[in-house]
């Protein structure tokens, strides 16, 4: 670790603090939610804090366990009927990325339209809110990090908090409204007061706020304790021994079976994919507009799953609501990263017992501090200005996000980015000059391709000579072409031979047939 590292740790210790207690109930959440041992997310989150963020070149992202990975997690578990063979997946995922890494293919990220990635924010921004409601309720039989519309329990989205409201604990409405007061007055008024309540995040105050009143409802005679699953509920190593028991190894002996290399290879692509949505969406929130290197993100991520296969973790990705949570509580750099995951690793060897009491409500009210930063509804306004091209996939995301879950919302929302690319490429393919008469009468068309003429265009171009009259002179001008798809030069080839029976005369300036 270099000097640099260390030059804002003012900023990063306490933005980290933020994420740690962020990462725990969500890295126990999706263990539970892929079926798998509860301690494998604290390893997928140690890793990702410490592995991955050593490797990365991502300033502000955090990686541990991913909520998109969890049913492919389940599924395979499932699939290969053994967790130590699952885990040589997770192993093999990581070269398969660390691969893709030297191979150079994170340049796919540079293909994600700026609309998708910003309605993947807000879709979070909002899915956040939506899905916390019932923490700061009381209401706490979802599990954390959950990503999808229609849920384990029975329940979907919005019937989950008309559910909740039938079963309101008031200790944990309690700790969730003081601790949300205690967020927005440090955010609005204390922070520009004094420096120290920018050094001391006003999440710490709600956190261990929350351990002293979860304590307190507990020796008082008012029935405002929280039961069981309403605190986070780590599992607890009595000493070494017990802790390093919970690690698991892969079992290598199953490197021949086909469904542990298919496997593989879905969870490497559905990772880098989900790591460089995620890495996009942060250079976007990045106050410094730091661009991170996407191949070096694919190795470190190669990295970390390798690592956290080897030790008994889940699959890591970059993910975004703890990297969220990171800038919207002053990180600056990866030290912010580094330091959640030694937290995690120190916290699971020591203090299991008392993060243990920490009440999911005021969990809850951080990460609805989080979800308004991120679906601000000025944001709606901004994205409907720039006109429907950025809108209809911005809107799009967002409501498949909220509708379905995260990698099939942001798909949707791609899949209306590249309708509005095919619309824009077919409507400026080419351009008709002013239609000239000659004395003996005949109409000159003078069609002007542009620069570059792909095969989506080749609709357009057709209507276009399909409409010109008999009896007429075209003038197809390539002048300022430098590329002209096959299908249209055989569609300009076929039209000159054909035009003889409407008695069209053609006349072609730069065209170049293939030989």
């Amino acid at each position: 670790m270099n000097k640099s590292l260390f030059a804002f740790w003012r900023q990063d210790l306490p933005a980290s603090i933020v994420v740690f207690f962020v990462a725990v109930p969500l890295c126990l959440g999706i263990a539970l939610a892929s079926g798998a041992p509860l301690f494998a997310g604290i390893i997928a989150g140690i890793i990702g804090g410490i592995v991955v963020g050593i490797a990365s070149g991502s300033p502000l992202g955090v990686s541990g366990p991913a909520a998109g990975l969890a049913v492919i997690v389940l599924t395979s578990i499932a699939t290969l009927g053994s967790w130590p063979v699952f885990l040589l997946a997770v192993v093999l995922a990581g070269v398969i990325q660390l691969a893709l890494g030297f191979a150079k293919a994170g340049f796919i990220a540079y293909f994600f339209p700026s609309s998708v990635i910003k309605g993947m924010l807000t879709g979070i921004g909002l899915l956040i809110i939506l899905k916390q409601i019932p923490h700061a309720l009381g209401w706490d039989k979802d599990m954390e990090g959950n990503d999808a519309f229609l849920q384990a329990n029975g329940q979907n989205t919005f019937s989950e908090i008309a559910k909740a409201l039938d079963f309101i604990t008031l200790g944990a409405v309690l700790i969730a409204t003081i601790s949300l007061a205690i967020l927005i007055l440090w955010d609005t008024v204390l922070t520009k007061k004094h420096k120290i309540f920018q050094l001391i995040q006003g999440p710490i105050v709600v956190v261990f706020l929350g351990i002293i009143m979860n304590y307190l409802f507990k020796a008082g005679t008012l029935n405002f304790s929280l039961a069981d699953d309403q605190v986070v509920r780590l599992p607890v190593a009595n000493n070494l021994t017990d802790f390093f028991s919970q690690f698991t190894f892969p079992d290598f002996s199953a490197i021949t079976n086909f469904e542990v290399w298919k496997i593989a290879i879905v969870l490497a692509i559905v990772a880098s994919l989900e790591t460089l949505l995620s890495v996009e969406a942060t250079d976007k929130m990045d106050p410094n507009k730091r661009i991170t290197p996407t191949n070096r993100e694919l190795k470190a991520q190669g990295l970390g799953n390798i690592f956290s296969g080897l030790i008994g973790g889940l699959p890591v990705t970059q993910v975004i609501v703890r990297s969220s949570a990171n800038i919207s509580f002053g990180g600056k750099t990866k030290l912010s990263t580094i330091l959640h995951g030694l937290f995690l690793l120190i916290s699971a060897i020591t203090i299991a017992s008392v993060l243990n009491m920490v009440p999911l409500a005021s969990l809850a009210a951080i990460l609805l501090m989080v979800g308004y930063k991120l679906a601000k509804p000025k944001l709606f306004l901004q994205m409907f200005k720039l006109g429907w091209e950025q809108f209809i996939p911005f809107l799009a995301t967002v409501i498949g996000i909220l509708a379905i879950d995260l990698l099939k919302g942001i798909t949707i929302g791609i899949l209306f980015g590249i309708f509005y690319t095919l619309r824009h490429s077919y409507r400026n393919s080419h351009y008709m000059k002013d239609t000239v008469t000659t004395k003996e009468g005949h109409e000159v068309h003078h069609l002007v391709l542009a620069e570059e003429v792909s095969f989506f265009n080749k609709a357009s171009v057709i209507k276009e000579l399909e409409d010109i009259p008999a009896n007429s002179k075209v003038i197809i001008d390539c002048t300022n072409s430098k590329s002209i798809a096959y299908d249209v030069v055989e569609l300009i080839r076929d039209y000159r031979s054909n035009a003889k029976t409407k008695n069209i005369t053609i006349e072609t300036i730069n065209f170049v047939e293939p030989t």
